[in-house]
C-alpha cells in the first residue's frame, strides 16, 4: 500500500493474462467522506525523447514543474528520493524533471520553466541552460491566469525573492550546525544562485543622485536618497532596497542586512527620488553578549534593485558609499 498526504490508498498488483483474481475490499470510515474508486492501468516511464519528438510542431516548450505541498510538509508519510517523511533531503529539483527539460533543450526549441515551490529549489542545470525561469510559488487557483498574464507580456512582473536559492546541497551547513555561519544571506560568504532580492523585470531602471552625508557621529540619523528612473518601454515597479555591509572582520555582525526598502510603479522615462533615514539602531548590531552596539568607523551602504554583490543579470544597477561614523 502507499499513502500520500490526502489519505489515498494505492495498491499495485501485477496481472498475467487469461487469469482470474478475487478482489475483497473491506474498509471503515468513522466520520467525513470517503471515496473507492477501482482502476486499473500501468506504470510506464516516459521516454523523453519520444515525447519531444511528438510535440516537435511547438513553437516553445513550456514546462510547469517544481514540488508539491504533497511532498513537503510537517511529519507526512511520504518516502521518495529527495524527500522523508516530510522533510526535504535535498534542495535540488527532482531529477526527472531536470532530465525532462534536457530532452526538450535537444530540440532546439526555446524552452520555459515555471516552477511551483514553497521553499528555495536548487535548479544549477536550468539557471544555467533555460532562457526562462518563472518562480511562482504556490499561487493557489489563479495561478495559471497569473502565469499566462506574465509569460505573454500582459503583466510585467516585479516580484523578489523573499529567501536565498542556494546552488546545492553542499552550500549549507549541517542541521546541527546552530551557528549562523553561511546561513541567509546576511552571514553566507559564497555566491548563491539566486541572492535574496533578486527578480527581473520586462523594462529596466536606473539608479543615480545617490546621497548620502560622508561622515556623522555616533546616535545621528542617516538620510539617505537615490532618484530612479524607468529607462525601458514598458511601465513597471521597482523595489529600491538599501543595505548596510559590515567593513570590520572584527565586528562580529551580519556581513550585510537589508535597513531598507520600498516598492513604486514607474512609466517609462518617469523618475523618482526615493529617501530613507536610517537610526541609531539601523547601524547597530547586536553583541555575543546580547547588547545592541552602534559600528564604530567606515560602513558601506549600498542601494538598488538587489543586493550589492548580486552576481547575476539585473534590470537596473546598484550604487554605494562609504560613510565614516565617528564616536
Amino acid at each position: 500500500m502507499e499513502k500520500n498526504r490526502w489519505g489515498e490508498k494505492t495498491f499495485q498488483l501485477t496481472t498475467k493474462k487469461n487469469t482470474v483474481y478475487k478482489l475483497v475490499l473491506e474498509y471503515w470510515q468513522g466520520e467525513g467522506k470517503a471515496n473507492v474508486a477501482l482502476r486499473t492501468g500501468n506504470f510506464v516511464k516516459t521516454d523523453f525523447a519520444k515525447l519531444t519528438d511528438r510535440n516537435k510542431d511547438a513553437d516553445t516548450f513550456i514546462f510547469v514543474g517544481g514540488i508539491s505541498p504533497q511532498l513537503e510538509g510537517e511529519e507526512m508519510p511520504v518516502n521518495f528520493p529527495g524527500f522523508s517523511g516530510g522533510d526535504r533531503t535535498s534542495i535540488l529539483l527532482p531529477e526527472v524533471q531536470t532530465q525532462l527539460m534536457k530532452a526538450l533543450k535537444v530540440s532546439g526549441k526555446p524552452v520555459v520553466f515555471v516552477m511551483m515551490t514553497g521553499s528555495a529549489i536548487a535548479i544549477p542545470w536550468e539557471a544555467e541552460n533555460i532562457p526562462a525561469v518563472l518562480n511562482a510559488w504556490y499561487g493557489g487557483q489563479a495561478t495559471g491566469t497569473a502565469v499566462a498574464d506574465i509569460l505573454f507580456g500582459d503583466y510585467n512582473p516585479a516580484g523578489r525573492l523573499p529567501v536565498t536559492f542556494y546552488k546545492s546541497d553542499s552550500d549549507l551547513p549541517a542541521f546541527v550546525d546552530y551557528s549562523m555561519n553561511n546561513k541567509t544571506y546576511r552571514y553566507f560568504k559564497a555566491s548563491p544562485l539566486f541572492g535574496f532580492g533578486y527578480g527581473l523585470s520586462y523594462t529596466s531602471f536606473k539608479y543615480d543622485q545617490l546621497t548620502i552625508p560622508s561622515k556623522i557621529k555616533k546616535n545621528e540619523t542617516v538620510p539617505v536618497s537615490v532618484k530612479i528612473t524607468n529607462t525601458g518601454k514598458t511601465e513597471g515597479e521597482e523595489v529600491a532596497q538599501l543595505y548596510i555591509i559590515n567593513q570590520n572582520p572584527a565586528v562580529k555582525a551580519s556581513l550585510k542586512s537589508l535597513k531598507g526598502f520600498e516598492r513604486f510603479n514607474l512609466k517609462p522615462g518617469e523618475s523618482k527620488t526615493v529617501t530613507f533615514n536610517l537610526s541609531p539602531e539601523d547601524l547597530s548590531y547586536v553583541t555575543s553578549e546580547g547588547n545592541l552596539q552602534q559600528y564604530e568607523g567606515k560602513v558601506k551602504l549600498a542601494i538598488g534593485g538587489a543586493q550589492p554583490d548580486e552576481k547575476n543579470q539585473m534590470k537596473s544597477n546598484i550604487l554605494s558609499q562609504m560613510i565614516l561614523i565617528e564616536k
